[in-house]
């Protein structure tokens, strides 16, 4: 599940908005105007936004600008009424991913929007990625670049799926990651042959996990869910 920003001021299209994507398993939070929008995206984590650029308080394009500052790769879809294209290439260039004009059909904006989320989890698209335990003096850092990382100056030794696996459960620490999202990740068919197998991936899950020694992070196995990288509570 991905958790939405969705930042449009009609109410009746923000409503129909969050319900339609709240049904298809995505988890929602909603602003009127551009100024809620901010406050909530410096205290929340979101995966994705849905960004209307005619807003109240603060417009669409300011608060996009704000944002790319501050979440260079946060996946951002624009929807507005204004359907030139130099409005269009004006907001791709302010730093949008995509772009449908109102009206728009919502089953378009539900697939733009999963191929922007999924393309967000790739590691290509992550930026650096590091994670910290209280408990250790040694960060966990993924390049998002390379298929590599290390452990405080320590490089660990990683295979390419190694180091895919690893980038999507740090980009998604404290959240559970299913088998569904590492084939994604993977860019593997479950119906192809030689398509990962439960027993595969706990392999892949038990090698990252004995790198990750000492590290105060842990590989948790959430049952009948997947996985979800953590710090150590001790």
């Amino acid at each position: 599940m991905s958790s939405l920003l969705i930042i449009e001021d009609d109410e009746l299209l923000r409503d129909g908005l969050c319900a339609q994507l709240a049904q298809a398993g995505h988890g929602i939070t909603a602003a009127a105007d551009g100024e809620a929008a901010q406050r909530l995206l410096e205290v929340q984590r979101f995966d994705g936004v849905v960004l209307d650029l005619g807003l109240p308080k603060i417009s669409g394009m300011e608060l996009l600008r704000w944002l790319r500052k501050r979440l260079p790769a946060l996946p951002v879809l624009i929807l507005t009424a204004r359907d030139g294209v130099e409005d269009r290439v004006q907001g791709l260039n302010a730093g949008a991913d995509d772009y449908l004009t109102k009206p728009f059909n919502m089953a378009e904006l539900q697939a733009r929007l999963g191929a922007l989320l999924r393309r967000a989890r790739l590691p290509a698209f992550g930026g650096s990625l590091e994670l910290a335990s209280s408990h250790s003096q040694r960060p966990l850092r993924v390049d998002a670049t390379l298929p590599q990382a290390w452990l405080g100056d320590e490089a660990l030794e990683l295979t390419q799926r190694e180091w895919a696996l690893l980038s999507l459960l740090v980009t998604q620490a404290g959240r559970v990651v299913s088998r569904e999202d590492v084939l994604e990740t993977w860019q593997s068919d479950p119906g192809e042959p030689g398509a990962l197998a439960s027993n595969a991936l706990e392999v892949y899950i038990h090698r990252l996990r004995r790198k990750l020694v000492d590290s105060g992070l842990n590989i948790r196995n959430v049952r009948g869910l997947g996985y979800m990288l953590e710090t150590s509570s001790a």
